[in-house]
């Protein structure tokens, strides 16, 4: 490469990297973050299980309490069972073109004990954020479904997936091709927040 082509590049990389850093984005995970929503509408073209697997292995590098890892994840892909699926839960509907789901579960069999039992709760929440995280990453679209406390709805998951007592589904998060509709949202709010105390 000569230096009649070397300088324009270096001087767009140069400009990129002052806009970065003048916006506050220069950080790809912070960009993600801040990219991230609720995708409700798609495409209806597949997703690969390569992706899929993508997105369980960031859900299984989440935090957990005493580093239990109490999830269970349970990839959806087959259209009837996706049909099955959003039939019985109401805000769920959009799995069937996502194409692809991934139910996030708490297995009790390996959560902590006693009162420390609910901390699944908050492991799988990570997980899930995770999860989606890594959907917008991959420029996939996600959006989370809570079935957890809504007896219901867990029962409806448990039947039409087999699953046992002992596991509970938190949530189901709809995965596909984002048709472009839902854009992110500016949700900071100074309020929210108290320095030190109260």
């Amino acid at each position: 490469m000569n230096l009649k082509i070397k300088m324009p590049l270096i001087v767009c990389c140069l400009a990129a990297c002052v806009l970065m850093a003048d916006t506050g984005i220069a950080n790809d995970t912070i960009s993600v973050i801040h990219s991230r929503k609720s995708v409700r509408h798609y495409t209806g073209d597949a997703v690969g299980r390569e992706d899929l697997t993508t997105l369980l292995k960031a859900g299984m590098a989440a935090p957990s309490a005493v580093n239990k890892q109490p999830w269970v994840f349970i990839a959806v892909t087959d259209s009837d069972t996706l049909v099955k699926l959003a039939q019985g839960l109401p805000y769920t509907k959009m799995i069937v073109k996502a194409g692809a789901c991934i139910v996030v579960c708490g297995d009790m069999n390996k959560a902590l004990s006693g009162v420390e039992r609910d901390f699944w709760i908050q492991d799988c929440s990570a997980a899930s954020e995770n999860i989606l995280l890594a959907a917008e990453s991959l420029g996939l679209g996600a959006v989370w479904s809570g079935m957890y406390p809504f007896q219901e709805r867990v029962d409806h998951v448990r039947k039409v997936l087999g699953l046992p007592d002992t596991v509970i589904p938190l949530n189901v998060i709809a995965v596909g091709h984002p048709e472009g509709i839902e854009k992110p949202q500016d949700k900071f709010n100074p309020a929210n927040i108290h320095w030190n105390k109260w």
